[in-house]
């Protein structure tokens, strides 16, 4: 019998191509889970995949764009049928958008964030809801970011997006806090050297900031530790 945390167990991870979504599916297979990695770029994945499998690590790459609930809806339908349930779901796929003054914000590109951000995110959950009740231990992860809980000039549809993610997920927790096993929590990863940081500080220095896999490993540590439903895991140093 394997003493891996993970053991058995099986996760999806959206966003999983690079940054934290990468280093946390990694991180993942690590401890013995199977892991589901989405994201649009299949040859990204591949290469997460193939990280994965050289560790010693199992993974399954499912490239798909989340703004599309036909592909979430099969996704679901394969993972039902291949496994029957499902751990651990991460969401973590997000877009930044264009850092502008509210008055300014485009119309079109605040649809698009909203529609990744967060509804797409609402899909994924009433897609996976059954698969994550299904789990003896589901978990359901959300990544957010500081801007939802503190508005920060320039950052409004960013940040708004965040916050009506946090709103969503913590109302899906209190919903199935007495019906299922399944337990929520919130992610703030904080300042962590990723392709979004870089967009929206291009004048810093990313070895100023610590890389996606310290997030993983706080991440892989909060899953193992039994935590309460609605818990919020704040990652600064």
């Amino acid at each position: 019998m394997s003493d891996k945390l993970f053991s058995g167990h099986f996760a999806l991870v959206t966003g999983a191509s690079r940054g934290i979504g990468a280093a946390t599916a990694e991180a993942l297979a690590r401890e013995g889970a199977h892991v589901v990695i989405t994201a649009r770029t299949a040859a990204d994945l591949e290469q997460v995949e193939e990280r994965i499998h050289t560790a010693g690590g199992s993974a399954t790459i499912a490239p798909l764009d989340l703004t599309d609930g036909d592909s979430i809806a099969r996704l679901a339908a394969a993972v039902a049928e291949r496994w029957g349930k499902l751990d651990i779901l991460m969401l973590n796929a997000a877009t930044l958008g264009s850092l502008t003054p509210v008055p300014a914000i485009d119309g079109k590109e605040f649809n698009k964030v909203l529609t990744l951000n967060l509804i797409a995110q609402q899909a994924m959950i009433a897609a996976f809801d059954p698969l994550l009740r299904k789990s003896e231990h589901g978990r359901l992860l959300a990544v957010t970011s500081s801007v939802g809980r503190q508005p920060r000039a320039y950052w409004g549809a960013y940040g708004a997006s965040k916050a009506a993610l946090e709103t969503l997920v913590l109302s899906y927790a209190d919903e199935v806090r007495n019906l299922a096993p399944v337990k929520v929590a919130i992610v703030d990863p904080g300042a962590t050297a990723t392709t979004m940081r870089a967009r929206a500080f291009p004048g810093e220095d990313p070895a100023t900031l610590k890389p996606p896999s310290a997030v993983a490993e706080a991440i892989v540590k909060l899953l193992g530790s039994g935590f309460d439903t609605t818990h919020r895991l704040e990652i600064r140093s």
